[in-house]
């Protein structure tokens, strides 16, 4: 079907951001892409490099609310929440619990099936005309537990997966060592998902795909988008901090920040962040072949071209607080624990920390729609911890929209008045 070729404002360079420039100029559309920072350096650089269609389970499971207080008084667990933050959180936890229903995670899970599930498939025309191919393996996914009962405690997440069609392979202690040898004979038993893959270097899979935006004739505004100028419903301008931007169209994926450019538009959208930290090893004794998680433990061994990345756990601390780099730190604890191979000290020049921002919404679905203040805005952003994986279907879905064809999955779900 024909459609108006725009011009598209696309604020937020990171995997989001350029996936969705990319559809967009697959259909004619003039984009520019307006970051205040280095494109590709938030959630997008720091993540743990997973292409994993099988993330269909919310964050907000069954069960969550007897955990707050141990999350209060544990600032090195998996999941913790700093007491100056506690203020301020309180509405988005409520609504964080509430959405851990059994209902509610099957109907969540469902939702982002369709989202995760073609990764692979709509990463790889855009990686293949970025030249970025090289940076993207499928090997599997590996959850490996300490208990054979730690499968079973996560049976709701498992039967989630199994009912959107993901399929797993069950091995137990022996099947394991022949896996991946280098893994601590504590393990006694692991579970593959063979559809997944991983990119073995996240920020060089942004830079070579923005790189590829700016040949076919795209922009990129060093500048902070503010908001927008609008003509009745029909938007006519981006405001940022260096002047006004005319477009016809503008595209909201500015991740952990993209919540005052919604309340510029008089949407009030709970967007809340996740600080993420991963911790890597340069030149390595030893790494696992396949992307590994500690399901227990809840962190995850990624080995990359430039190294050994352990990343997880999740903080509660908003976007001004200071890192706490101990919780960088506990990740090479608890990779040496998995890992024995790896030396028990390392130089420092080998190690490198990172804290960032994943943007979150508390039923663990993005925004993806129309602006209800104009049609000509599109809020794509929320992801969490599957910003990475469901990035290229996002795009896909974004340039649908501004095109006005109907979405490429049901986006139902995703909508941003689910909040109102």
């Amino acid at each position: 079907m024909a459609h108006e070729v725009r011009r598209v404002c696309v604020i937020g360079a990171g995997i989001v951001g350029v996936c969705a420039a990319s559809w967009l100029q697959r259909d004619g559309h003039k984009v520019s892409i307006i970051e205040a920072a280095e494109p590709g350096r938030g959630a997008s650089y720091g993540n743990a490099g997973a292409l994993n269609a099988s993330s269909v389970t919310p964050v907000a499971m069954p069960g969550m609310l007897w955990n707050v207080p141990r999350w209060l008084f544990d600032p090195l667990g998996p999941l913790s929440l700093r007491w100056r933050y506690l203020p301020v959180i309180p509405p988005w936890l409520v609504r964080f619990v509430r959405a851990g229903t059994p209902e509610k995670v099957r109907a969540q899970a469902r939702a982002l099936r369709p989202l995760v599930g073609a990764t692979l498939e709509a990463l790889f025309p855009l990686a293949r005309d970025a030249g970025a191919e090289d940076l993207i393996h499928r090997l599997g996914h590996l959850y490996v537990y300490r208990t054979r009962q730690g499968p079973e405690r996560e049976r709701l997440a498992w039967e989630l997966r199994r009912a959107n069609g993901v399929e797993v392979d069950a091995f137990d202690a022996d099947g394991l060592r022949q896996l991946e040898p280098a893994l601590s004979r504590d393990y006694v038993c692991g579970l593959l998902v063979r559809e997944n893959g991983h990119v073995s270097n996240p920020l060089a899979l942004v830079q070579r795909l923005l790189a590829q935006v700016l040949r076919r004739g795209g922009e990129i505004v060093h500048a902070r988008a503010r908001g927008f100028r609008l003509d009745g419903r029909r938007l006519v301008a981006v405001h940022t901090d260096r002047g006004e931007i005319a477009a016809d169209a503008a595209v909201i994926c500015a991740g952990a920040w993209s919540k005052p450019l919604a309340r510029a538009l008089g949407e009030r959208i709970p967007l809340e962040t996740e600080r993420g930290y991963h911790l890597m090893i340069r030149d390595p004794e030893i790494t696992p072949r396949i992307p590994t998680a500690d399901a227990e433990g809840k962190f995850v061994a990624t080995p990359m071209d430039e190294g050994l990345r352990f990343a997880g756990t999740v903080e509660l601390a908003g976007l001004e607080a200071p890192p706490d780099w101990r919780r960088a730190r506990v990740l090479l604890e608890q990779g040496r624990r998995m890992l024995p191979g790896l030396a028990a000290e390392h130089p420092e020049e080998r190690l490198s920390v990172w804290m960032g921002h994943r943007p979150s919404l508390p039923d663990s679905l993005p925004v993806i729609g129309p602006s209800a203040a104009s049609p000509d805005v599109v809020h794509a952003y929320g992801h969490g911890h599957v910003g990475l994986t469901a990035a290229p279907m996002t795009g896909k879905i974004v340039a649908d929209l501004v095109a006005g064809r109907p979405p490429s999955i049901p986006i139902a779900a995703f909508a941003p008045t689910r909040f109102a």
